[in-house]
């Protein structure tokens, strides 16, 4: 049986492409560097996945920055903003991805989205009337030409044209259906050129046909790919899909005539019963994603063979990855800390190259003989058999039965809370504040990395942290914030964090994802029940009330986020494990408000990352459960305890009622990147919530005017209450640096006080 890949890692094991771009983004190295560090990072996965004997090795599946933003570039999708700075390409590529103030211009950066139901970012695409389409790159090309001078033949991985459309937002009078014959034309012209180049296979990723589907939509994927596969000649063309089933496009798939199907296996709901009651194509093959893309515990090699087994009974197989390895880290290699009780259960990306060997090994010789007797089926079998040590808690498992239909409501409603808060903290109209983080600088990672080590005491870790606070509280003060953060000199990562403070997690060294960009995660991994300790921001924030006579925030991060940007665990549900982590932030909750901070922000920046990405399972896999857990967070603080949420970088516009039903006091949001598109939808919906939506955007280094600034609360207005509108960044500073941030919030700040004196007495 053959092996595939959808596609590798390409930050480095030691996240060397994160640095190297850092540094070309500061002028610390040239662009020939930044090249020659890439190339490194492509040449040591191609090896690592021809060592491990795959057969189908992705290649244009490195990205400097995203994948979808490549295949803009690739077809000239450059917004004239980026195109009038007259920039060189790589400058113009990172202008697109960052935006750009300078010498030469100011442009925002391209909206920003999270890709499909992972914790990954996208670029959207902007195409404009005056857009013309052309092949404009030769990165598939040259990127298939390097793999095969190392002696590696590989699949050319491109963003399919169908996702491509979809995901594009279309910003003048014109449509899909106006570009549509452009972008098969200049996708022909691609697999020409590979196809000169050499290229057996090209893997065209189209995750977008495991969506709800219009007949409209069947029809232009049919067009499009009836097109492309007439000019494709003897080059083969995968179609590979991920993140769900094909229900609503699967007769059409099937009758398409393409050389080979990657279905998902893992997270597609109906796709084993797809193949088994409607068959698959004879002289296809059928690329079965069977190891998990996005998880990092070990396959159960017994239940993948018995699949196996009947899927070849009519069917030439290929056992493949469920999605690329870029949502997994690299490898176990690095984790030195963590003992085999622990490393024999997970699957890192290497790893899952070692399964899908091993499966295929023994998937070819479970007809003619006993698996059982392999060593490599024995050993796989005993994690599945034995279990996990410490898994279990008791009294976790009480609380959880005990939760009763009243915990997940809040009393009184939210507009008497409302009227009760707003006589209390006595905030002027557009009260201005942050989403929480302040620049983390190195100074403030030094100190974390040398608490760590055992360098330096408790004490001294702790007084450090203070005199941050202060300093951070004072620069608030000066700048004018109405409600102040204490900065969270003390996290990490907002996940890995609290993960850290709680029991029934365990936690990496090296086990870095990249989240978008140079930007990357540590995902701590939920291994067993889970609760709390002891309190976990309550001093930090009780100093920060002490600094200041001004409101002070507490910040949380919520259950659903915290359960999204970890890796879960495979042997409990979802559901459960979430309101495990609820109740055991809803207990963080009361004690701030035991002590004396009455606005507290839980933030669910993820949960709208993991809604089923099928409009029909919205509400019976996921919002029935991911709803109440917020709820019961909150829903036993006093009525005057102000409660707020974030969210940022998903499209919120198709579940603002589940969002209002939160009964958060306060939301914040990004909407900067999205041009404000959510003020529609929330006054189409008669949002109660008070809301904060971006007014600039933190993923980028400009400053935004406050004239910008002005423009934006403006548009808001025409769709806002005055009363229930917050001024605030789109997302945290930490990732920021001190000066950017500085002049950010002094013109956001000035820009509140125009807008309050515009509308005083109105």
């Amino acid at each position: 049986m053959k092996k595939s890949v959808v596609g590798f890692p390409r930050i480095g094991k030691e996240r060397e492409l994160k640095f190297a771009s850092e540094k070309y983004f500061k002028g610390e190295i040239n662009e020939s560097y930044l090249e020659g560090v890439a190339a490194k990072l492509r040449e040591y996965g191609l090896k690592k996945q021809q060592e491990a004997g795959i057969d189908f090795i992705s290649s244009n599946d490195f990205s400097f920055y995203d994948n979808v933003l490549d295949t803009a570039v690739l077809f000239n999708i450059i917004p004239d903003r980026y195109k009038e700075l007259g920039l060189n390409k790589l400058e113009t590529y990172f202008a697109m991805a960052r935006g750009y103030q300078g010498e030469k211009g100011n442009a925002k950066a391209l909206a920003m989205k999270k890709w499909f139901n992972t914790n990954y970012h996208y670029l959207v695409p902007e195409i404009d009337d005056s857009t013309e389409v052309k092949l404009s790159s030769d990165k598939p090309v040259a990127e298939y030409k390097e793999a095969r001078a190392l002696g590696i033949e590989t699949k050319v991985a491109v963003v399919g044209p169908f996702t491509f459309l979809k995901l594009a937002k279309f910003t003048g009078e014109k449509g899909i259906t106006d570009f549509k014959d452009s972008f098969i034309g200049e996708y022909s012209k691609l697999i020409e050129e590979l196809r000169s180049a050499g290229a057996k296979w090209i893997e065209f990723d189209e995750p977008y046909i495991v969506r709800d589907l219009e007949t409209s939509d069947i029809e232009l994927f049919k067009e499009i790919y009836t097109a492309l596969l007439s000019v494709k000649g003897d080059t083969k063309l995968l179609l590979q899909t991920y993140f769900g089933d094909i229900r609503d496009i699967y007769d059409t798939v099937m009758g398409l005539g393409f050389d080979g199907i990657g279905l998902d296996f893992t997270e597609g709901r109906k796709t084993a019963e797809l193949v088994a009651s409607k068959g698959f194509p004879k002289g296809i093959l059928l690329f079965a994603g069977l190891v998990n893309g996005k998880n990092i515990w070990r396959n159960n090699y017994a239940k993948t063979l018995d699949i196996l087994k009947g899927l070849k009974k009519e069917n030439e197989v290929v056992i493949s990855t469920s999605c690329s390895l870029l949502h997994v880290p690299y490898s176990l290699e690095s984790e030195t800390k963590l003992g085999e009780d622990y490393t024999k259960h997970f699957a890192f990306a290497e790893e899952k190259l070692i399964e899908l060997k091993e499966i295929a090994y023994l998937s070819d010789l479970y007809d003619s003989s006993n698996v059982s007797a392999e060593d490599a089926f024995k050993k796989n079998q005993a994690l599945f058999v034995n279990g996990r040590v410490n898994s279990r808690d008791d009294e976790v498992l009480k609380r959880v039965a005990d939760i009763k239909d009243e915990d997940y409501t809040r009393l009184p409603d939210f507009y008497e809370r409302e009227k009760l808060q707003k006589s209390i903290l006595r905030l002027p109209e557009f009260p201005t504040t942050t989403i929480g983080s302040f620049p983390q600088t190195a100074d403030v990672r030094k100190n974390r990395q040398a608490f760590r080590k055992g360098e330096i005491s408790s004490e001294q870790y702790t007084e450090f942290n203070k005199n941050k606070i202060r300093e951070c509280i004072k620069l608030q003060e000066e700048i004018g914030l109405d409600v102040i953060v204490h900065g969270e000199f003390e996290r990490n990562d907002m996940v890995e964090y609290f993960g850290e403070n709680l029991e029934g997690y365990v936690f990496t060294e090296k086990a870095w994802v990249q989240s978008y960009g140079s930007r990357c995660v540590k995902p701590p991994i939920i291994w067993g029940d889970v609760s709390r300790k002891q309190p976990i921001t309550v001093e930090w924030s009780k100093y920060a009330k002490s600094c200041t006579d001004k409101p002070v925030k507490g910040m949380l991060t919520g259950p659903v986020t915290i359960l999204n940007w970890s890796f879960p665990r495979e042997d409990i549900s979802i559901r459960e494990s979430t309101l495990q982590i609820a109740l055991a932030i809803r207990d963080e909750v009361l004690d701030l408000e035991a002590n004396g901070i009455n606005i507290i922000q839980i933030d669910e920046a993820a949960l709208r990352e993991k809604l089923p990405l099928r409009r029909s399972d919205w509400y019976s896999q996921y919002l029935d459960w991911a709803i109440p857990a917020f709820r019961l967070v909150h829903s036993k603080v006093k009525p005057e305890t102000q409660i707020h949420t974030h969210m940022c970088y998903s499209e919120f516009t198709d579940i603002i009622p589940a969002i209002d039903a939160m009964d958060a006091d306060v939301i914040t949001f990004e909407a900067s990147r999205s041009d404000l598109q959510i003020l529609d939808y929330l006054r189409a919906n008669n949002f109660k919530t008070e809301v904060g939506p971006g007014v600039y955007d933190i993923h980028s280094p400009r400053v935004p005017s406050v004239e910008e600034i002005v423009a934006a609360l403006k548009k808001m207005l025409d769709k806002i209450d005055k009363k229930k509108l917050w001024v605030n960044p789109d997302c945290g500073l930490k990732t920021r640096g001190i000066k950017e941030t500085k002049e950010s919030l002094i013109n956001l700040v000035k820009a509140a006080k125009i807008i309050r004196e515009q509308n005083e007495g109105k």
